[in-house]
């Protein structure tokens, strides 16, 4: 503690004083020492109880703790592929996605969406579901009954 301004021996004195007894009431181990000739004060304080240790980080639910997830640019691109792929070869009637609000906002924006370009494309029009429970570039196809499709 720094007492440098303190010219007075007398009220050094009482200051180092002063901090002897309020430190008897410390439950730990303690040192103080007297003033030095530079007016600096020395205390030192062993720990008694364990450090505690608070917890205040979590792994991230989309990338698992790696720090990487795919790009937007190559969700999308592997969305589109999947689409052509379940209606011009699995000929599914009937095509459903949910996917995550962000990817949603994307397919959906605008005066001629992309949901809108894929129906004059495939003449079929594509469900987009918003799913906030998924991750950012997580998605899911859904057939006519509502069953999940595997995809490749």
């Amino acid at each position: 503690v720094d007492f440098i301004d303190m010219k007075n021996v007398e009220n050094r004195n009482l200051v180092y004083e002063a901090m002897r007894n309020e430190m008897v009431y410390d439950r730990s181990k303690y040192t103080i020492l007297p003033l030095s000739k530079f007016g600096l004060m020395q205390i030192t304080r062993q720990r008694v109880r364990p450090a505690v240790h608070v917890v205040n980080k979590e792994t991230c639910p989309t990338c698992n703790g790696s720090g990487k997830i795919s790009s937007s640019i190559a969700v999308t691109d592997v969305i589109e592929n999947n689409i052509h792929h379940l209606i011009t070869k699995q000929n599914e009637k009937k095509l459903v996605i949910t996917l995550h609000p962000f990817l949603y906002s994307y397919y959906t924006k605008g005066l001629i969406s992309r949901q809108m370009k894929w129906f004059f494309k495939y003449t079929k029009w594509v469900t987009l579901i918003p799913d906030s429970t998924l991750a950012i570039v997580e998605f899911k196809f859904l057939n006519d009954l509502g069953e999940e499709i595997e995809l490749l």
